[in-house]
């Protein structure tokens, strides 16, 4: 006997007259004066059947047994619902199934928190997570899941149409931290020895380009032990993308059209390509940030040369020292609350600023401020120039060094767009980020690679390593959504010199670089083709496709934030032989418990 000849979302008016079988959950059980009414949900829908027991004393009485969860299969004949009954909100609701035989497959405990959407909603994440099988059967993460799947599957279809080949990289690999922690793995047959999951396929798929396969794509699972972060997940899924023979513009191209797709199957319609490109400089002085939020203005205005002759002597004491003075206009939030300024007050100390100046814009026109009775009308009239001040509007000021003031005002630009409640729904604004710094200099003095020492320079800035190496641009960039980092990249070197030089001037060791990266430096000097890629990370990019607010909501099975799976109960002590088989024993605090 089969257990369905439809699924619960299918039928409609014109399989009036057909006689049916479906198998599934129950969602609902009714009594109507001794008619019950079940509403039977799979992951397609949800279809109304009703049990007369003048038409099937046997379903009748499977129907009268059943609860909320229990698992039934139903036969029976489809009927169109009178025109008074009809449910407008199912896509089923114009039709019922009037049940002829029905059989109990399984029953159910009670569920620990309900399935409803709204009330589940309510409900503790870890709760949630624990039972995650029953969260699971929720239509919202359902349907999250089969767009996460739709997504992929449109991804590798347009992917193969480029020429692309899905390659698997191991995933026990060797141990090269770079930024976060490695999982590490210990080896049974090489005592003492430890494999790594990757962090990243990086330096396996620039190999495959130096093999020949000029065109790389895997949907990648990556690992990283890093500090715990409110949406960060210790594992997690990205595309990952290598080609040979190619420039930046030919990365923008590929990736656009994979965007589209994108775009499509996941319902929002289509995009405008080539999707605009702005450089990281640009990206930090108008947004503060080198992910910005297009999707409202509100953009930082340079006031340094309204205030160059200010006798203000905080402004002043700023410009003195080569800082600069910026600003943002929060339109409208004049009326915020002092809490709210000593809410962002805090959060710009945070980011480097000693305080944070601010102008209220009075009803009557007035300026109340703590610093307003500083200004010359001429700089007052120069900040009403640059900002477009009108009645309402909440000023806030940065005064400090460039980077220090663009980070500063780009996080509170966020915040009060939020309060101003001017970032619309609905909307998707893509952009590239590109001609990112190559080296960072870190607090100790040192050089650092902003994203990895085989990112190639530009070739006009490659003097500056000698010179200026903090001024050397990187053929690197970001794709970004809404505010949101979707992926980055770079072109990479791919001639052994420069990646001489490159490590030279990050001041590596030489045994350093050939412990962690000798098989690649090796590989360079067989003929390398010139090449870069790109990574999107799949579950940032399904969170804002969906319209969810977590990573977790489109993970079947994710972790929790202190990177645990409730669920599962991982992770978890293991036995002592097992340790011994793999030549570890533990050292333990006291307090901490020991394995047998």
């Amino acid at each position: 006997m089969s257990y369905r000849s439809h699924t619960c979302g299918a039928l409609r008016e014109a399989h009036q007259g057909q006689v049916v079988e479906l198998s599934g959950w129950v969602d609902t059980v009714r009594d109507h004066g001794g008619i019950l009414f079940i509403d039977l949900r799979d992951r397609y829908g949800v279809t109304q059947v009703v049990f007369d027991p003048e038409v099937s004393k046997e379903a009748w009485e499977v129907a009268h047994a059943s609860r909320s969860e229990f698992v039934i299969s139903v036969r029976g004949e489809v009927l169109l619902r009178p025109a008074a009954m009809v449910n407008k909100t199912l896509p089923t609701g114009g039709i019922e199934i009037r049940a002829q035989a029905a059989t109990l497959l399984n029953r159910s405990k009670v569920p620990p928190f309900p399935l409803d959407e709204d009330k589940a909603a309510k409900v503790s994440e870890d709760l949630r997570l624990t039972y995650r099988y029953l969260d699971l059967r929720r239509s919202g993460m359902q349907r999250n899941l089969v767009v996460r799947h739709k997504i992929l599957q449109a991804v590798r279809e347009y992917m193969d149409g480029q020429d692309f080949v899905e390659i698997e990289t191991p995933i026990l690999t060797k141990s090269t931290p770079e930024g976060a922690r490695d999982y590490l793995v210990p080896s049974r047959v090489v005592p003492g020895s430890f494999f790594a999951l990757p962090q990243a396929p990086q330096q396996y798929k620039q190999l495959l380009m130096m093999s020949g396969m000029d065109r790389y794509l895997q949907i990648a699972r990556c690992f990283r032990d890093e500090d715990l972060r409110a949406d960060r997940q210790p594992e997690f899924t990205q595309i990952d993308i290598e080609m040979s023979f190619i420039t930046e513009e030919d990365i923008y191209r590929i990736i656009d059209g994979m965007l589209v797709e994108i775009m499509r199957v996941a319902g929002h319609g289509e995009i405008q390509t080539p999707i605009p490109r702005m450089d990281y400089r640009t990206a930090m002085d108008r947004y503060g940030s080198d992910k910005p939020d297009l999707r409202f203005g509100m953009e930082l205005v340079d006031l340094s040369g309204v205030f160059a002759q200010t006798t203000f002597k905080v402004f002043a004491g700023v410009l003195a020292n080569g800082g600069v003075v910026k600003a943002i206009n929060a339109k409208g939030l004049a009326g915020v609350s002092a809490g709210v300024i000593d809410q962002w007050t805090d959060l710009a100390k945070e980011a480097g600023l000693g305080g944070l100046a601010f102008i209220r814009v009075q009803e009557d026109g007035t300026w109340k401020s703590p610093i307003a009775k500083f200004f010359s009308d001429a700089e007052k009239a120069g900040l009403t120039d640059k900002l477009g001040i009108a009645t309402g509007d909440l000023i806030l000021f940065a005064a400090d060094k460039l980077d220090t003031a663009n980070v500063a005002l780009g996080r509170l630009r966020l915040l009060a767009a939020e309060a101003a409640k001017i970032i619309p729904d609905n909307v998707f604004t893509f952009t590239w980020v590109t001609d990112f710094p190559l080296l960072e200099r870190g607090s100790d003095g040192h050089l650092a690679s902003m994203h990895h020492p085989f990112t190639s320079p530009k070739p006009e800035d490659i003097a500056l390593l000698d010179s200026d190496p903090v001024k050397v641009r990187a053929r690197a960039y970001d794709i970004v959504l809404n505010g949101v980092e979707l992926g980055g990249g770079s072109i990479r070197i791919h001639d052994p010199d420069l990646q001489a030089k490159m490590f030279a001037v990050l001041g590596l060791p030489q045994d350093e670089i050939n412990e962690r990266f000798g098989h690649l430096i090796n590989a360079l000097a067989f003929g390398a083709p010139p090449h870069g890629g790109i990574a999107l990370g799949v579950d940032r990019l399904v969170m804002l496709m969906v319209g969810a607010t977590s990573i977790r909501d489109v993970i079947a099975f994710p972790k929790t934030q202190k990177a645990m799976d409730l669920m599962m109960g991982a992770p978890s002590t293991v036995d002592g032989r097992q340790l011994k088989d793999v030549h570890l024993e533990l050292a333990l605090p006291h307090d901490e418990p020991r394995d047998a």
